[in-house]
């Protein structure tokens, strides 16, 4: 481990999963770029809570899929922070059709963002990381539990885990970690959009632990991943799930 401040990119910062990310790593210390595609008012929201408490942090836009912006992002990381030490790409995109009736444009854009984005932000991050330093990409556990209408996006989301896993292969002799982290049902905009009650408190019930996730567990795990407690862990998919499967 090295003595300079870790710095991390976090890629969509600016709400649920990622937003909770970017606070948690701040709050362990790291400088953050709060990385956003287009809610600006809300990426500036969650750096203005991080300095609040006393972190570093600023605001990055970049859509994922689009390598400039993404090089834009992580020159903006060393820049303002002298480097890149994180980077943890919570960026997605999720579209719910049976395989049938799936609109091939809502394919198209989900693996735009979900496989192009994580590629285009996992080969930055080889670049670019330093020694010591962590790479996290977010799956799901959807890839494992197998509903109904979740194909598109599962399929996405194995395809995340696949390169991940690999990467980590790849970046051998650099001190570098590369796990992936699948949550389960977790309380945010994107898992409750468009779920009636019954849908919502049914997920709920799945796990042995009788809950929805919140964003503040996943933001742990991946704290973990990307602290000195989790060095030992390398070339893993974390199911951050409540015992779902």
């Amino acid at each position: 481990m090295t003595e300079h401040q870790r710095v991390a990119v976090v890629t969509g910062a600016s709400r649920g999963i990622g937003r909770s990310i970017a606070i948690a790593l701040a709050a362990a210390g790291q400088a953050v770029v709060v990385g956003y595609a287009g809610n600006e008012q809300a990426a500036r929201e969650v750096v203005a809570e991080v300095t609040a408490a006393g972190g570093q942090a600023v605001a990055a836009r970049a859509d994922v899929a689009d390598e400039k912006q993404v090089a834009a992002m992580f020159d903006t990381a060393a820049e303002t922070f002298g480097g890149v030490d994180v980077v943890v790409n919570s960026a997605g995109r999720m579209a719910l059709s049976t395989i049938a009736d799936l609109d091939l444009d809502d394919l198209d854009a989900m693996h735009r963002t979900n496989i192009r984005g994580t590629f285009v932000v996992a080969r930055e991050a080889a670049r670019r990381v330093r020694s010591g330093g962590a790479i996290v990409a977010l799956s799901t556990s959807i890839t494992g539990l197998q509903l109904p209408t979740y194909g598109a996006y599962a399929a996405s989301k194995g395809a995340v885990e696949a390169m991940i896993l690999i990467l980590a292969r790849e970046l051998r002799g650099r001190d570098i970690t590369v796990n992936a982290v699948a949550p389960g049902p977790t309380a945010t905009e994107l898992f409750l959009t468009g779920k009636d009650a019954a849908t919502i408190d049914r997920m709920a019930k799945q796990p042995p632990l009788e809950r929805l996730g919140a964003p503040s567990d996943i933001a742990g795990v991946v704290a973990f991943l990307t602290g000195p407690a989790g060095r030992w862990v390398n070339g893993q998919t974390l199911r951050a799930n409540g015992g779902i499967i």
